[in-house]
């Protein structure tokens, strides 16, 4: 098997959280465990197939962890991982900075952030 080579660390971090949804995944993760329609909910514009490939994904990459309870119907949760919690520093400085920018370019960040539970501080 060949080594990967990366011509500079970030492309490694964003081989693993890079793309428009895995960020938001986790910034909601951070706020505790989520089954999947949870997610689903708090991100209407995700596919259901996009959201099940994200997850897959992050899991392969051991950011996140599956829980599958064993029960009828069935339940599975996602949680950051030991491994994942590491990242909530990238993720708070990702959401402050997109704080500032939605301030700068729309002035009122107020009329244009949803309201849910990463927003809800904005009351």
């Amino acid at each position: 098997m060949k080594k990967k080579k990366y011509n500079i660390s970030v492309e490694a971090t964003l081989e693993v959280i890079g793309g428009k949804w895995k960020c938001v995944i986790l910034c909601h993760l951070t706020h505790g465990k989520k089954r999947t329609s949870e997610l689903k909910r708090l991100m209407p514009e995700i596919t259901q197939k996009m959201l099940t490939q994200q997850l897959r994904e992050l899991e392969a990459d051991g950011v996140i962890n599956r829980i599958i309870y064993n029960q009828v119907p069935p339940k599975v949760e996602y949680e950051l991982s030991e491994y994942g919690q590491s990242l909530r520093g990238i993720l708070d400085a990702l959401c402050a900075w997109g704080d500032k920018h939605i301030t700068k370019v729309y002035g009122n960040k107020f009329a244009v952030l949803e309201e849910n539970v990463l927003n809800g501080h904005l009351e």
